[in-house]
């Protein structure tokens, strides 16, 4: 009997470490968005003070207007807004949303300008996820659209609308040294690990739960081997580009944001994690050149190659696993996947519909709140940098040598540019 007993209490010992906490994960969310995301950022020469200090500094604000705004949209209960962990990583889910926005527009805004436009996006992040989740029903919990993509296209136009003709004035600012792509790199690696719990962080316990992270865990890594082959293909010496492989390698986390939980196998998620390290890959090479050339956009941490076309990818993905979901493959568990998959009820391509409509409601939001956002942040009333300042960390931060800097940024800039950096 007892032996019998210690038995027992050993499997659900083993079981209990198998159910990941819901504090445990929102920790690992909050060290993506603080750590990771932040030193992702870092790999700007004269940057570093600004992409993690920004980073904190609008983290910091965006997580408590979240609060507010997810729990007037979905988080009220007789009239008061309900606050624990799960309303926790919502909130820094949102607040991902904003840094991925804050990646476009890095180093060309001043701090003020970074606040408001979370001000806005935070707003229209709720209201977005309010239609996909409660409207329409989606299935999003990594947030493919209503993070990655929502934040990538909001985060482009934003920066559409911010273009600067004149912006080659701080090209030689605009790159990276050894030392600063190697604290990119802590970035990135914090990323890569925790992504799994960002993903699975608020699925169902179980089943659901487990698919999730385990999906996660394949597609990133196929997508790490996806984008050191063709980092090397794209070189014509064969080199690897830090670039990519800070990147792109996260990809895979955001293409199973959507489809995680349900029934995607590991075969899968290998299948969705090596197109996406593909595309981030090739769209780094060949389409940002593009895209600043030709559209106007200067994207300067690439996030339409890591959020936006992985994140329309992972849309793509849950609404077509959606619509080929059925109780003879789920079983039991297609309920706790899906709300509506009751016995009887279940209409598959009704779902992948929804899912589809979905990624066009993201877009649509994205794109005109971007929009609106962009022209007022262009108005000169919140002391952006001039072009020939861009990417400088002497403008706001008190930095070693920060007296020769400040001569040397006089001694570029023009009478009206020296007038206002002195003010």
């Amino acid at each position: 009997t007892l032996l019998h007993s210690a038995l027992i209490g050993f499997i659900n010992g083993v079981q209990s470490c198998w159910t990941p906490s819901t504090f445990y994960c929102f920790q690992d969310v909050h060290v993506m968005i603080f750590v990771g995301f932040g030193f992702l950022m870092t790999f700007l020469q004269r940057y570093g003070f600004s992409s993690v200090g920004f980073n904190f500094l609008i983290a910091a604000f965006s997580l408590q207007w979240a609060t507010l705004m997810q729990g007037f949209f979905h988080g009220m209960h007789h009239g008061k807004i309900h606050v624990g962990v799960t309303s926790m990583i919502n909130a820094d889910f949102c607040t991902g949303s904003v840094l991925i926005s804050f990646g476009a527009v890095l180093g060309k805004t001043s701090p003020v300008q970074l606040l408001v436009m979370a001000i806005f996006e935070v707003t229209l992040f709720a209201v977005n996820e309010f239609i996909l989740l409660t409207i329409l029903g989606a299935n999003d919990a990594g947030g493919s659209m209503t993070i990655h993509t929502f934040g990538a296209y909001f985060g482009l136009v934003v920066t559409r609308v911010l273009y600067r003709p004149n912006l080659d004035k701080s090209k030689h600012r605009n790159s990276s040294v050894y030392h600063s792509d190697l604290f990119a790199m802590i970035g990135t690696i914090y990323l890569w690990m925790f992504w799994p719990s960002f993903n699975s962080a608020i699925t169902n316990y179980g089943d659901p739960q487990h698919r999730t992270a385990m999906n996660t865990y394949y597609s990133l890594a196929s997508c790490t081997l996806a984008t050191f082959a063709f980092s090397a293909l794209v070189n014509p010496e064969g080199k690897l580009d830090m670039v990519h492989i800070q990147n792109a390698a996260l990809a895979g986390g955001v293409a199973v944001g959507t489809a995680g939980e349900m029934m995607l196998t590991p075969f899968g998620s290998m299948i969705v994690g090596f197109l996406a390290g593909t595309i981030s890959v090739l769209g780094y090479k060949y389409l940002t050149p593009v895209l600043e050339s030709k559209l106007k956009i200067q994207d300067t941490c690439g996030i339409h190659n890591l959020h936006g076309m992985p994140g329309v990818l992972g849309a793509v993905v849950g609404a077509v696993t959606s619509a080929l979901a059925s109780p003879a493959v789920y079983g039991n568990g297609l309920q706790r996947v899906f709300a509506d998959g009751e016995p009887g009820e279940w209409n598959a391509q009704s779902r992948g519909g929804f899912q589809a409509i979905s990624l066009v409601v993201t877009l649509g939001m994205a794109l005109i709140g971007g929009l609106v956002t962009g022209f007022i942040l262009k108005l000169p009333i919140y002391g952006a940098p001039p072009d020939t300042h861009c990417f400088e960390d002497g403008l706001y931060w008190e930095v070693p040598g920060e007296e020769e800097g400040h001569h040397e940024l006089n001694e570029v800039a023009t009478p009206n540019e020296t007038e206002k950096l002195n003010s």
